[in-house]
């Protein structure tokens, strides 16, 4: 359950929900920063991969807010080998990405060994292997979270990745298991502690879960207990306050940061002090955020083109706007823009000096709600211990319909 947003007091100045109103800003030398190989990241906040979200213009956007490792959405090691040209531009680096960060999929060790040596050639600084993702898409393949029911073949994508990176730290990202009768978490951490992973991140819910109910911020703990590699932990980080507790609860090394940055990049400003130990300012008012939005829409056009970019910002329009009172009347008409014009014109519309709300600090902006179950091959589960990789994950033509799906907002 998301924390509930309440009107703050009178004596309170912070603009907070009710779990975070007394929570300390860090004290000088309470945290260290994220170290991976050679990298050394402050503060220790990673923007999360997610899937038709962190490309090259929102990554940008969030860094210039805050320090930290942003990391690009999920590229698929079929589709990079192979020069798909989407996948290429997805996976494209930028002289301002320092450090360059890159998630890759494949359930292949060889595809992940070649993918790995390629970005290692281009100049990338840090690799996620994705182990986490829950979408049927992925899963009724073999891929993502599945791939840890199967510890052995975990081993082999892990040990390909990173023989292939040259002392590129190489990171892995999973969730807890894939419904609470197959926990994996314990047995995923030991095996990127053997194979040589510079950490592991663990988002705190089941693949069955998706992103209901609360995350297991125990397991996150419990994982830092059992591993001597740093655990990065995710889920339900809202507000900055959040990243604090969750450090301090688990002990783990850092953050890593989805949704709650949706729609919300001045969030990673907001990490930027709490971790420094200053109060964070106000939330910037609409017409505040309207620029923004705009910002990041030019941004998108630029990368993408106005047609593949401004269906892209359909759904940013939403996200921005979502939480106020009286718009959604504007997110209905930013549900059919097809020009920056246009774009603008609604935002402009609306009321500038509205301050963020606090109700919009916890609202859900993404992810479909509920539970599933989990799709995977059929027999997947007969033999635990084969190690040999799923069947053609996913064909040419697959790839480039997920990938078009993705950024088009689909």
């Amino acid at each position: 359950m998301e924390p509930q947003a309440t009107s703050l007091p009178a004596e309170s100045g912070r603009f907070a929900t009710e779990p975070n109103r007394s929570v300390p800003v860090a004290a000088t030398g309470e945290f260290e920063p994220l170290k991976l190989g050679p990298l050394q990241i402050w503060p220790p906040i990673v923007l999360a991969p997610m899937a038709g979200v962190t490309s090259y213009p929102f990554r940008s956007l969030c860094r210039e807010f805050g320090a930290g490792l942003y990391v690009s959405e999920m590229i698929t090691a079929r589709g990079y080998l192979s020069d798909h040209p989407l996948t290429q531009l997805l996976a494209s680096g930028h002289p301002d990405e320092k450090p360059r960060s890159v998630q890759i999929y494949g359930s292949d060790p060889i595809d992940v060994g070649e993918m790995v040596r390629k970005l290692v050639a281009e100049g990338v600084d840090h690799i996620d292997l994705n182990l986490g993702c829950p979408v049927r898409k992925v899963t009724r393949h073999g891929g993502g979270s599945a791939i840890p029911a199967k510890p052995r073949l975990m081993a082999r994508l892990l040990r390909a990745a990173v023989a292939h990176a040259e002392g590129v730290p190489v990171t892995v990202k999973v969730r807890k298991g894939l419904d609470d009768d197959l926990i994996t978490y314990l047995n995923s951490g030991r095996v990127a502690e053997e194979e040589g992973a510079a950490a592991i991140c663990l988002h705190a819910r089941t693949a069955a879960a998706l992103y209901s109910g609360t995350a297991d911020w125990e397991a996150i703990a419990t994982l830092v207990q059992s591993v001597s590699i740093p655990v990065l932990g995710n889920g339900d980080v809202w507000e900055a306050w959040d990243a604090l507790r969750m450090m301090r609860q688990t002990g783990c090394a850092a953050v890593v940061v989805g949704r709650g940055c949706l729609g919300r990049p001045w969030l990673f400003r907001e990490l930027a002090d709490v971790f420094e130990g200053r109060e964070p300012e106000t939330p910037p008012n609409l017409g505040q955020i309207a620029d923004i939005a705009m910002n990041h829409a030019r941004r998108v056009v630029e990368f993408f083109g106005e047609d593949i970019g401004m269906r892209q910002m359909r759904k940013w329009g939403a996200w921005y706007t979502k939480g106020f009172a009286n718009t959604a009347a504007a997110r209905s008409e930013l549900a059919r823009v097809d020009s920056l014009e246009k774009f603008e014109s609604v935002l402009r519309g609306l009321e500038a000096n509205e301050p963020f709300p606090l109700r919009a600090l916890t609202v859900n902006r993404a992810k479909r709600g509920g539970t599933q179950r989990v799709s995977l091959p059929e027999g997947y589960l007969d033999d635990l211990d084969d190690d040999s990789p799923p069947k053609s994950p996913h064909s040419p033509e697959e790839l480039v319909a997920w990938e078009r799906a993705l950024t088009s907002g689909g």
